[in-house]
């Protein structure tokens, strides 16, 4: 039966989140409701104290002429102004479109024009200059309030501080905002997210109030809340795994957040303040899997539970296919982790493994109230208060993935007799080699990311005959392998060029894809002397493979591949 502390609205959507966190603050006023950085140091914010910051801060959209439906932006990292941000938006019914702080200028110039925003929030001067290229195309429609003061000569817009922005509120004018504004229906639109795409430009994700209230109390209950759960949360509140199964979740458990100062400083911040449940990318759970290895390979009695703070009892891994090894390794040392699967047009959770139902290799049974069921060709399609409303202003491309009320995921996968869903691959990377064979790029990919060797992999072969691969090694093996061999070589280029070790790739790629058919074989492979990156477009923020671009950037070591190998492994 719900506690105090997890009650919430009968059936999840009706009651938007927030109005489900000012019934936090009701209830918790002197609790501490997160821990962010203010100044030089992380210190506890209260939920009254949030809430008179969010009130304030919708009360100043109020003011400044912003009304229902109108779209603010956030230019932010993760931040506590970015969650009073996205709180003050939603309560004086405007639209947030947060828009990711890694991308360029142009691109957020692009995004802010595309969704007709007049006001933008900036975190300060950082992204300010980067906009300072684009402004003469948003001259005169955009008003600049930052975060952090932003003084500037070289600046071409004028820019206020969000303290000037929210000064001399009157307490009718805060009185307004909690009493004299229309209620929030759960079809109102509460905000535009724009995919990062692995192909094409971004489309506007179109999601509802009740879209995002359901899919955090579902998520919640599937999953379990307990109490004096704290969180941890350091991915970027810009995408919507950080912001609903962060974000909103803790509100709708009323539990403690910490929100990480960056992705470099979650290690030492779990041993600080020893979270009980973390989202995290797979990417990051690989990484502390090697760390872990390398520090007992080197003597030190180090556990992996230890290094997240001790009293971890679940890690969820999203965004992007978990490797089976890395599943394993976790079971093996103790630590939960658990995978998930979702998209921003479902705001995003299909499906989740949880404490009561757990199996590697797949992603879970559905959240409660969604569907979920797999078309003839192998695609799986959702249905439910989940699925977006939209793309913003684009309707054929809403029409061509929602149809007859279920949203086309573009995903592969399966529902085993138990309804747990398996990912097999994604639709549009499906490789057809000149033979005929259809592969699922995806499955090898997580196979050879199991080596400790090869730290970032993408396999090539559409219409080829044969298989290859674009391998970034890690270098925290490969270099003290390469010391310890003594090769003669002077420059990264020349160890990756060396014969030995060209052969011990090649053994490690052979070993790795042992248990798959002769045609999915990798025949030739390159190795790059640097990573993909999300600045040169190679990956989209969530790390995902943008395999387009990565063609297109190594098209002529791809070329050079298929010139030079006279081995076939396509029958």
């Amino acid at each position: 039966m719900p506690t105090a502390e997890t009650a919430i609205a009968s059936r999840p959507g009706d009651e938007p989140i927030t109005s489900i966190f000012f019934r936090r603050v009701a209830e918790k006023a002197g609790e501490t409701a997160i821990i962010a950085r203010r100044g030089d140091a992380l210190r506890p914010h209260t939920w009254g104290e949030l809430g008179d910051d969010v009130r304030r801060f919708a009360a100043g959209l109020v003011r400044d002429g912003v009304s229902a439906g109108d779209r603010v932006v956030v230019i932010s990292p993760n931040r506590y102004e970015w969650i009073v941000a996205d709180l003050g938006t939603q309560l004086a019914r405007a639209v947030h479109v947060p828009i990711h702080a890694a991308l360029s200028g142009p691109q957020i110039a692009w995004q802010i024009a595309d969704a007709g925003a007049q006001l933008v929030f900036l975190s300060g001067l950082e992204q300010a200059e980067k906009l300072a290229g684009s402004v003469d195309a948003l001259r005169g429609r955009v008003r600049w309030v930052s975060f952090d003061s932003c003084v500037s000569l070289s600046l071409p817009m004028s820019v206020e501080t969000l303290t000037e922005f929210t000064a001399d509120i009157s307490p009718a004018q805060l009185a307004r905002v909690t009493d004299n504004l229309p209620a929030i229906k759960p079809s109102d639109l509460c905000t535009i997210l724009y995919t990062s795409g692995t192909t094409g430009e971004p489309k506007g994700v179109m999601l509802s109030h009740g879209n995002l209230a359901f899919n955090a109390v579902s998520s919640l209950d599937a999953f379990g809340p307990q109490a004096g759960d704290r969180r941890l949360s350091w991915l970027p509140l810009s995408h919507i795994f950080a912001r609903t199964c962060d974000a909103f979740t803790w509100i709708a458990q009323g539990c403690e957040m910490v929100l990480a100062d960056a992705p470099e400083t979650v290690v030492p911040q779990c041993k600080e303040y020893h979270p009980t449940l973390m989202n995290g990318v797979p990417y990051f759970f690989e990484k502390v899997q090697r760390y872990v290895t390398t520090q007992q390979e080197q003597g030190n009695n180090i556990t992996l539970a230890e290094v997240f703070g001790g009293r971890l009892r679940a890690g969820i891994a999203g965004g992007a296919p978990l490797p089976l090894h890395v599943g394993e390794y976790y079971r093996a040392q103790g630590v939960r982790l658990l995978e998930g699967y979702g998209l921003t047009e479902t705001s995003p959770v299909i499906s989740t493994c949880t404490h009561l139902a757990h199996k590697l290799g797949t992603v879970g049974p559905p959240i409660p109230g969604v569907e979920v069921k797999i078309a003839d060709d192998g695609e799986i399609l959702t249905r439910g208060p989940h699925v977006m409303q939209g793309y913003w202003r684009k309707p054929e491309a809403t029409a061509e993935i929602v149809r007859g009320g279920w949203l086309h995921t573009g995903d592969l996968g399966k529902i085993d007799a138990e309804g747990y869903l398996k990912i097999t691959g994604r639709k549009k990377d499906l490789i057809v080699t000149s033979g005929g064979k259809n592969i699922a790029p995806t499955y090898l990919e997580g196979l050879l990311s199991a080596d400790p060797f090869i730290r970032q992999v993408v396999v090539i072969g559409d219409r080829r005959n044969f298989l290859s691969a674009l391998i970034v090694p890690e270098p925290d093996q490969l270099r003290p392998w390469v010391f310890a061999r003594e090769l003669q070589v002077t420059s990264v280029a020349e160890a990756l060029a060396h014969p030995e070790v060209r052969q011990l790739f090649r053994q490690n790629i052979d070993e790795r894809l042992k248990g798959v058919s002769r045609y999915e074989q990798i025949g030739d492979f390159v190795l790059l002397d640097r990573g993909l990156t999300v600045e040169n477009g190679e990956l989209t923020p969530t790390l995902k493979l943008r395999r387009g671009v990565i063609a297109e950037h190594f098209a002529e070591q791809i070329e050079a591949m298929y010139q030079r190998t006279r081995v076939h492994c396509s029958p």
